[in-house]
């Protein structure tokens, strides 16, 4: 057996959370003398003529899509390509990826357009191109294999498989040569041919062992007498090994690669309410903080045209991989708003607006929802022939003095707008990126914009007054942006994923409520309508997975819906709560309640507990899997813990309460020995343990005393809450679930508020700033 290695650098990396078959390939391939070019990622040329075509044309993935033209044979996940391997007795090269995916670009450039290489594929193996983001369930199954027998984990994935799909070596990127420190993909595909041909039942005998071990490792369930850990102690672990890892100097938890993981900031966020008055309650808001105003900074946030890169390849936040993904601007969003409702500094607002303007203007479609993600590689200028990682978002110190050569008024001494600019973000003339972060040696002479120093220090080296430093840097921003403008444009990955579309809607949902701007609920508002349109299926009850961009203004399904997985029905039954807090329009509790119970159907493991991350029934996946590990997405059990005590809450059904202890007391052990791979469940046992409080607001929803006390609640970060209006209709889901809501009054015909625990309510208060007390304490 060949042990692929895994090239850490080379790859997209995973954060580190811890029918019959055709005819010949020669006969389907078909020569194109023109027609539109696809677009792709990879560092192709602009050739509209395209030599092959295999069967990823039919598809709508704009990952698959990408390489629909390779001399390889390409076949999406399905029967015919199980059955073909089955008949012509063939190994299966799979290999995952997604369309953003820097080393997924690189090793279709290399090895799957390369003629010679895609003869060996085609002749000796059936080939099928997974999208990541499409099947998560297929990614996880074997992304677990490729974790388990090598040194970590990333994208583009490549694994070999048995005509029974069972994986028996795995890795990640691979050169198509060999170097001196790994082999390369050529000789890899000849070897493992090779040992196929000449000692078959040694292979398949070893993938049997390596299934039967990974079937005993993704056993998790409740054993023996497990119950819901006590929270003190989970927390107290969880904070101790975030603060062990935490870089007191550049924020984050690693040294680097250094992934943004929002998951530990909102665990940091919740233990900082349990100790407010103790050291680690301050250490624990000052590591967020820091972290937050540090990313901020660096560039890992595009400074011109807002948002943030996927994760820093450099332990400063300063060279990203370049990337945009969806699921990090929902979850920053939310971030950085909590920070500004616990802090007050303006700083944080601002950066929210900045992540929410750029999902509005760059990731939206017109029919209300959200592409996934921006590519980091894109041609330096319209006549280049090859892409370049960051080309879209890195400048010259050339280009700069060009853009902004005006001369700077009242400056101490003669200095350009130019000169302050390159000053506050770092900007050298022969660049500012290290050869050690450029491999390739794309980002050779180029800048990457990061604060270097504070706007005093800035205004102080040239002798201007604050306010006009401010006003300065935005113009020479916006004219930059104007700028970046006429530069070809990275690849739009127009996919719409309900789970991403969720953390988005939350995103939107927190940071209205939060930072009082009615136009973020709407735009959550609107989302929430284009899911129910386009990725719910009323007459089943169930989320579909995808759709995709169509032309015109169109929004197309797969000739196949791809149902939807545990992670999309969390991630959206959590948005529809966020909504239902910020808009208090309760058809969005309807609907998530009900998706709830068909979670519940779905998902549910009766015998083990807590949910599988994937339906019963699918005979191509190996296993049903159970995620237990947040990482620069919350894993959806940890979720589904505060989903089911919300639901409960709104609901009346303490079931509900019963499943939140039952998937803790599955996950225990892991909560006991190393929480720092569950913060957001960790985090989840405060809720459970301590029961939501529920706020009950009695009064009209326009009227200034109810806004009033809404405003109050929404001003404050007490994170084992619920919120909901009693506004006196009786014919509504809350009056209907919850009885009680019937016997609280508003006092002397004022908006009144409640506190409530398990039903039973506080007196009733009609100051804000008593409230206020209440939810502090």
């Amino acid at each position: 057996m060949i042990s692929a290695p895994l090239l850490r650098r080379g790859c997209c990396l995973l954060s580190r959370r811890a029918g019959a078959s055709r005819t010949a390939w020669t006969r389907r391939t078909v020569f194109l003398r023109g027609g539109p070019a696809m677009a792709t990622g990879g560092k192709s040329s602009r050739s509209s003529i395209h030599r092959y075509t295999n069967r990823l044309i039919n598809e709508k993935s704009p990952y698959l899509l990408q390489h629909a033209h390779n001399p390889v044979d390409w076949y999406p996940w399905g029967q015919e390509a199980f059955d073909k391997s089955k008949k012509e007795n063939k190994l299966i090269f799979l290999s995952v990826g997604y369309s953003t995916c820097h080393w997924c670009h690189v090793m279709e450039q290399e090895s799957f357009k390369n003629k010679e290489i895609g003869k060996i594929l085609n002749d000796n193996f059936v080939c099928i191109k997974v999208d990541r983001e499409e099947r998560p369930d297929v990614d996880k199954v074997y992304m677990t294999f490729v974790q388990a027998t090598s040194s970590g984990g990333g994208w583009p994935m490549s694994v070999w498989l048995t005509p029974d799909l069972k994986p028996f070596v795995g890795g990640t990127y691979f050169p198509p040569e060999d170097g001196i420190y790994q082999v390369g993909f050529r000789t890899v595909l000849l070897r493992i041919a090779d040992q196929w041909k000449q000692n078959k039942n040694a292979l398949l005998e070893n993938s049997q062992r390596i299934m039967s071990a990974l079937l005993a490792r993704a056993e998790i369930g409740i054993k023996g007498e497990d119950s819901p850990p006590p929270f003190p102690e989970v927390m107290a672990r969880c904070f101790q090994q975030l603060s062990e890892s935490y870089d007191e100097e550049y924020g984050g938890f690693s040294e680097f690669p250094k992934f943004p993981t929002p998951v530990n900031l909102n665990f940091l966020f919740t233990y900082w309410t349990l100790h407010r008055a103790s050291p680690d309650g301050a250490r624990a808001l000052q590591m967020v903080l820091h972290t937050l105003k540090m990313m901020a900074y660096g560039g890992i946030h595009d400074h011109i045209a807002q948002g943030f890169h996927r994760y820093s390849t450099d332990q400063r936040w300063h060279v990203p991989h370049f990337e945009k993904m969806l699921y990090d601007q929902g979850q920053l969003a939310v971030a950085y708003a909590r920070a500004f409702q616990i802090s007050g500094d303006e700083f944080f607002a601002d950066v929210a607006a900045d992540v929410l303007l750029y999902v509005s203007r760059d990731l939206s479609d017109r029919a209300g929802g959200f592409y996934s993600a921006e590519d980091a590689d894109s041609y330096p200028t319209a006549k280049s022939k090859e892409k370049r990682e960051g080309a879209f978002c890195v400048w010259t110190a050339e280009e700069i003095r060009r853009l902004l050569p005006e001369p700077v008024e009242g400056a101490s001494e003669r200095k350009t707008l130019a000169d302050v600019f390159m000053h506050h973000y770092g900007i050298k003339e022969g660049g500012n990126v290290s050869p050690a972060k450029d491999p390739h040696q794309e980002l050779r002479g180029q800048n990457v914009l990061i604060v270097q120093y504070s706007l005093e220090l800035t205004a102080a080296r040239f002798g201007l007054g604050l306010e006009q430093l401010k006003m300065m840097l935005v113009k020479s921003r916006e004219r930059l942006c104007e700028a970046r403008g006429h530069r070809p444009r990275p690849h739009l990955d127009t996919k719409m994923l309900a789970s991403w579309n969720g953390l988005m809607i939350s995103g939107f949902a927190q940071s209205g409520a939060i930072l009082g701007k009615e136009e973020y609920v709407s735009r959550a508002g609107l989302a929430a309508d284009f899911l129910r349109g386009h990725l719910f299926d009323a007459s089943s009850g169930r989320l579909l997975r995808s759709c995709y961009r169509g032309k015109g203004s169109s929004v197309e399904q797969s000739a196949v819906p791809i149902q939807g997985f545990l992670e999309d029905y969390v991630f959206v039954i959590q948005a529809l709560f966020d909504l239902y807090e910020a808009s208090l329009n309760q058809s969005w509790l309807e609907w998530a309640v009900q998706l709830q119970r068909k979670q519940d159907e779905l998902f549910w493991d009766s015998k083990g507990f807590a949910y599988f991350s994937s339906e019963a029934g699918d005979s191509s996946l190996l296993l049903r899997l159970k995620d237990d590990q947040d990482g620069v997405e919350p894993s959806a059990n940890s979720v589904a813990v505060a989903n089911l005590l919300r639901a409960a809450c709104y609901s009346g059904n303490m079931e509900w309460v019963e499943k939140a202890g039952q998937i803790l007391a599955a996950f225990s052990e892991r909560l006991l020995k190393i929480p720092v791979a569950l913060p957001e469940m960790a985090r989840a046992t405060v809720a459970f343990h301590r029961t939501l409080k529920q706020v009950v607001i009695c009064g009209a929803p326009e009227g200034e005393d109810t806004k009033d006390l809404l405003r109050c609640v929404h001003s404050i970060f007490a994170p084992n809450k619920v919120l909901m209006l009693a506004d006196g209709d009786s014919t509504g889901f809350l009056y209907h679930h919850l009885p009680f809501l019937s016997s609280l009054e508003r006092k002397d015909g004022k908006a009144t508020a409640y506190l409530c625990e398990n039903f039973a309510c506080s007196l009733p208060v009609t100051s804000s700033q008593e409230l206020r007390r209440l939810l502090l304490l």
